[in-house]
Parts: structure tokens; C-alpha cells; sequence
């Protein structure tokens, strides 16, 4: 068999796999399943076939900019103005989650197998989506961001609901109620000028992450400005998106970073229960500082999932508008400061 014919094989199986794994883990509940259902496809493939695979440049941009436009569609100046006389305790709070994600990541660096930015992207609270799209881009093992990170999110799908039940008399969020109605032709004309605009931008600004933080940027002005009303990018547009990156990750590894990795669990899961509960303190602090009940300060400042988060929010009594702008707030702070924080760690980066 030709190259050309191993390599087309190779890809109809990667493909096949993604799609049997992503149905498998939506059955069973998991997180973002058409991000890790092609991840766990392309390790697979990497681990076991001779035939190396290498996603076209033009794919992994288009799935990092659709991205993008997704988590800057949630931006509305509804979302905003939700923060209303509490915003000096909110800023604190991001800070703080923030310097607890780096002080977490610093931790998990001190190990030989990690260096400085695989450790902090690895270990940032929020976002884990954007993290992993970019974090190879800015220096970090994205093979270990991509499992730590969504670890941290499965922990935290696996403990919130049961928090907010036991302490605060919640509800487990089914989650559909999460996506607002919107009209199709907007959401499309929306996704062209975010991921379209923001891929154009690229040519001429030269930033790290350019792909993502771009058209992140174009939807963000367009969602809070609400030119076109209620938008949102379509769930057949953001499966494409996560393959992408997903497959792009599961391609990389190999089996010394797979035991690398391994190895580091224990320490892992004790740093992500650390910061876990440092977070939940963080909301103790936001309830003794302003009017905020308990639940909705305990998932205002639960450090991932965001969209069961505001699942958890809206099918109890918590303050849904709130939880989703503390928690859109510091995942706008986080992404837009992952170039300037990349450039940081790198040069402290251990030979």
C-alpha cells in the first residue's frame, strides 16, 4: 500500500474511532466528549500504528478560532451588568483563583518531568478547552495540560453536584436550560465575522494564540454589544471544533510521555483537591463581602465546568447571572493573559 493510501486509512480510522468514542462518553456523561472521544482516538492511533498523522495547519486554526467565537458568545452586557456594586470583590477574586492556579502549577513543577509552563497551564482554573488548544503554542506539554486539566473538570462534574445538594440544598443542574434560544441565519452570520474577522486580524497582529484569542476577541464585541442579539456558535459547528483539537493532542503522545504522565497522578489529584478548596474559600469570602448567598458564591467560584456550573445555577435558587459573569470574567482574564504569562514562563523555563 502507497503512503498516500496508509495515510488515508489511517485517517478514515482515527475518524471512525473519534466518533464511536465520542458517542461512548456522551452515553455515560463524561466532559466535553467531542473533545476527548477524538483525543482518546488519536492516542490510539499514535500508540499502536507505524503511520504518523499530522493534522493540517489550516484545521487545527479553524478549530481553535470556532472556539474562540463559542466561549466570547457568552459575553452579553446582560452577563455584565449582572456584576453590578460587586465588582471590586469579584476582581479579587479572579486575582486570587488565579495566583492559587499558579502557585498550584509552581507545585506540580517542582517534579523533574514538568517544567514551568506545563506545570502553570496545566494546573489554570478555567478554560480548559482554550488551555489545551493553545498551550503547545506558548511552551507547555499540551499532552499533559490536556489530561490535567480535564481531570480537574472531571473532578469537579464528579463533587460540585453533590456539594451544592448536601451544604447548600441545590440541585444537580441537567444542563438544558444552559443554551439560550437563538435564530439559525444569526449564529451563522455571527461565526463568519468572529471566526472570519478574527483569522483576517491574524495577518497583521502578531500575538501568541492569535487563532484563538482573535476571533475570541470579534465575538466578544459582537455578544456584549448584541448587534446581532442573542448569538451563539451551533452545536454542529463546536463538535468539528473540539475533534480538531482533540485528535490534534491524542496524535502526540507516545508511550514514555503516557507513563510520564501516569506517574504524576497522585500528586495531581492532591494539588486539584487543594485548589478546589481553596476556591470554595474564596467564595466564603465573596459571601462575607457582599450580598451573595452561599450556593451561588460556591459556584461562582468553582474553578471549572462552566457550563455545568450554570446548570447546577439554574435549576436551583442560586443567582445564575451572577455565577455565569464571575465565572465569564475570570475565564476572559485567564485566556487573554495566557500569551503575555507564556512569554513569562519561558523565560524561567529550567534547561
Amino acid at each position: 500500500m502507497s503512503s498516500a493510501r496508509r495515510t488515508a486509512a489511517g485517517w478514515l480510522a482515527v475518524l471512525t474511532g473519534s466518533a464511536l468514542a465520542t458517542a461512548l462518553l456522551w452515553a455515560v456523561g463524561a466532559p466535553t466528549p467531542a473533545l476527548f472521544g477524538p483525543l482518546l482516538a488519536g492516542l490510539v492511533w499514535a500508540l499502536t500504528s507505524p503511520v504518523t498523522l499530522v493534522l493540517p495547519s489550516l484545521a487545527a486554526r479553524s478549530g481553535q478560532a470556532v472556539l474562540g467565537a463559542t466561549i466570547g458568545a457568552v459575553v452579553t452586557a446582560e452577563t455584565l451588568r449582572s456584576l453590578g456594586a460587586d465588582v471590586v470583590p469579584i476582581v479579587l477574586v479572579v486575582v486570587a483563583s488565579l495566583g492559587l492556579s499558579l502557585a498550584a502549577g509552581w507545585a506540580l513543577a517542582l517534579r523533574r518531568d514538568v517544567d514551568l509552563p506545563t506545570g502553570v497551564f496545566a494546573m489554570i482554573a478555567g478554560g480548559a478547552s482554550g488551555v489545551v488548544a493553545v498551550s503547545r503554542e506558548l511552551g507547555a506539554d499540551e499532552r499533559v495540560v490536556a489530561v490535567v486539566q480535564y481531570l480537574r473538570v472531571l473532578l469537579i462534574l464528579m463533587v460540585m453536584p453533590l456539594v451544592a445538594v448536601a451544604l447548600y440544598g441545590g440541585s444537580a443542574g441537567g444542563g438544558a436550560a444552559v443554551t439560550a434560544g437563538t435564530d439559525l441565519p444569526g449564529d451563522l452570520l455571527f461565526v463568519v465575522l468572529a471566526v472570519g474577522g478574527g483569522l483576517a486580524l491574524t495577518r497583521w497582529v502578531r500575538v501568541p494564540a492569535a487563532g484563538l484569542l482573535l476571533p475570541l476577541t470579534v465575538a466578544v464585541v459582537i455578544a456584549a454589544t448584541g448587534v446581532l442579539g442573542t448569538v451563539s456558535v451551533p452545536a454542529w459547528l463546536q463538535w468539528p471544533a473540539y475533534a480538531v483539537i482533540g485528535v490534534q493532542v491524542g496524535l502526540r503522545f507516545t508511550r514514555a510521555s503516557l507513563r510520564s504522565i501516569a506517574a504524576m497522578l497522585p500528586a495531581v489529584v492532591g494539588l486539584i483537591v487543594a485548589l478546589v478548596l481553596a476556591c470554595a474559600g474564596l467564595g466564603g469570602l465573596l459571601v462575607l463581602t457582599t450580598d451573595v448567598d452561599p450556593l451561588t458564591a460556591y459556584l461562582a467560584t468553582t474553578p471549572g465546568g462552566l457550563f455545568a456550573v450554570l446548570a447546577t445555577a439554574l435549576d436551583s435558587d442560586a443567582d445564575a447571572a451572577y455565577v455565569l459573569a464571575l465565572q465569564v470574567v475570570r475565564l476572559l482574564v485567564i485566556l487573554l493573559l495566557m500569551p503575555f504569562l507564556g512569554r513569562f514562563l519561558a523565560r524561567r523555563r529550567a534547561p
